[in-house]
């Protein structure tokens, strides 16, 4: 896959004017071909420079939300699989806030969906959706675009002491309140029930 990654982006270099138009569709395509985000925002900034790689990886990104948003809809398995996977990371009745999901985003490793899912989950409807998503990945693209070819030459002991120095920040973002449900307080068993 990184093979023909490479090769889509040298396809897009040679695209002329229609680069920036391939670039974003680029990002519309990424989940279906299982490339990282990280990779294509890294690929913006040595296309296109960090400010204008930045610009175009904000308008994918966020177009790749809005289609995520759209699709989990269609589809009750696959957002019932992702609630799964969320819950046995995260717990049950754990909420992330949206600046803990845009830290969260710096963290190459997460799955960008899983992500979006939680912003779904603590948004009202599709327009804070939006506005919280498009927040989230301004500092992403910006961060990746920027520095990306300062992040590709970094050694895995720089990563591991980023990843120690953004920890404590996720925990000091967190939502300050815990819901536990009253049959998760005191479960009742079968024969508890019977009787009732």
């Amino acid at each position: 896959m990184e093979f023909f990654g490479n090769y889509l982006m040298t396809f897009i270099e040679m695209g002329g004017l229609f680069s920036p138009l391939l670039f974003i569709v680029f990002h519309l395509l990424r989940p279906m071909l299982f490339l990282p985000v990280v990779f294509i925002c890294i690929s913006g900034g040595v296309l296109f420079g960090p400010v204008a790689g930045s610009v175009y990886s904000i308008i994918g990104i966020t177009l790749s939300s809005i289609l995520f948003y759209t699709m989990i809809g269609w589809m009750p398995k696959s957002l019932n699989r992702l609630i799964q996977v969320k819950q046995k990371l995260m717990g049950k009745h754990s909420e992330l806030t949206t600046s803990q999901v845009t830290l969260l985003r710096l963290v190459p490793f997460i799955h960008f969906h899983l992500l979006s899912l939680c912003l779904i989950e603590v948004s009202s409807g599709f327009k804070e959706y939006m506005k919280s998503s498009f927040l989230s990945n301004i500092p992403f693209a910006l961060i990746y675009t920027s520095i990306g070819g300062w992040l590709s030459h970094l050694t895995p002991f720089y990563i591991f002491a980023f990843l120690i120095v953004l920890l404590p920040f996720i925990y000091i973002l967190r939502r300050k309140e815990i819901i536990i449900k009253w049959q998760d307080f005191f479960p009742l068993h079968e024969t508890q029930n019977t009787r009732l």
